[in-house]
């Protein structure tokens, strides 16, 4: 926020970086989201094309290439500054979180429009690798039951966590941007924003649909649903965890409570399915209204 040769430089040594420590790629996208976010469409864009020409002229004086980090961090920001776009003029968190899961069901749909086996290709090329790192993971496990395992994983699940990754990189990044705008220039408004942040019904009935379209249908179009439904999957669980810490930062505890949820949800992964099915129901239910108001008597 000092000026436009801070914000390049950060973003770009921020991506050059998180070429080696990736989680830091999140922080890279959040530099082009606070800037985008406060300065405007045009400032943002103005940001990311000199940051894409730095990242490229460091590339080539460093790796001798300057394609692999320039199409790199425009995988990083170009999203990302679309997305703080939407969110700047529309104000409302949930459009842009949908608009993030709309991309990355069209990504899934297109992915599979292009090649029909995309399951059967993935375990042509994972197959050998994983194979024997799950039967050393589980040596009393029967040699057929691990091979259907990971034809489940590779044809139901791979593409669909392959963007629900990115899914998270991004809103990641979004997050960051927007928590420190609000840090900086409206304290507390984020944590407002994030805590009301509820579903809407007509998304709430793709889900399911997507949900009895994997489970009803068979062949290609099952693998394609299944793999949405990976996808609605981290939406509802994230949607869940936001009513779960909504509800317990009013209860007599809250500072004991609301670090538990996180740190449960980190430590036991499956903690996830009990705040997708919070999530969903909340969509029609709004347990959240019913749980403030129970702790409010």
């Amino acid at each position: 926020m000092k000026g436009r040769m801070q914000a390049i430089m950060a973003a770009c040594f921020l991506s050059l970086l998180s070429l080696i420590l990736p989680p830091v790629s999140i922080v890279s996208s959040a530099t082009m989201a606070l800037v985008t976010l406060r300065k405007g469409a045009k400032e943002g864009a103005y940001i990311l094309v000199c940051a894409c020409l730095a990242v490229a002229l460091l590339g080539t004086v460093i790796m001798g290439d300057y394609r692999f980090p320039l199409i790199y961090s425009l995988f990083l920001w170009a999203p990302v500054w679309g997305i703080s776009v939407i969110l700047r003029e529309g104000r409302h968190l949930f459009l842009a979180i949908e608009i993030v899961i709309g991309i990355a069901i069209a990504a899934v749909v297109i992915a599979y429009s292009t090649q029909p086996e995309l399951g059967s290709v993935w375990q042509a090329e994972l197959g050998e690798f994983l194979k024997p790192l799950v039967s050393k993971a589980n040596p009393e496990a029967p040699k057929g039951a691990i091979d259907k395992s990971l034809g489940i994983f590779f044809h139901f699940m791979l593409t669909g966590l392959i963007a629900q990754i990115y899914v998270i990189s991004l809103l990641a990044g979004l997050f960051l941007g927007r928590g420190w705008q609000a840090l900086l220039y409206n304290p507390g408004g984020f944590k407002q924003e994030y805590l009301t942040l509820r579903g809407q019904k007509i998304l709430g009935g793709l889900a399911l649909l997507s949900f009895i379209l994997a489970w009803g249908l068979s062949g290609t179009f099952s693998e394609i649903f299944s793999n949405i439904s990976v996808i609605f999957f981290i939406l509802y669980a994230f949607l869940g965890i936001v009513i779960l810490h909504s509800s317990f930062s009013v209860m007599r505890f809250k500072n004991i409570l609301v670090p538990f949820l996180y740190i449960s949800i980190i430590i036991i992964p499956h903690a996830m399915i009990p705040a997708a099915l919070i999530g969903l129901t909340d969509t029609w239910l709004d347990l959240r209204k019913k749980i403030l108001n129970q702790s409010n008597t």
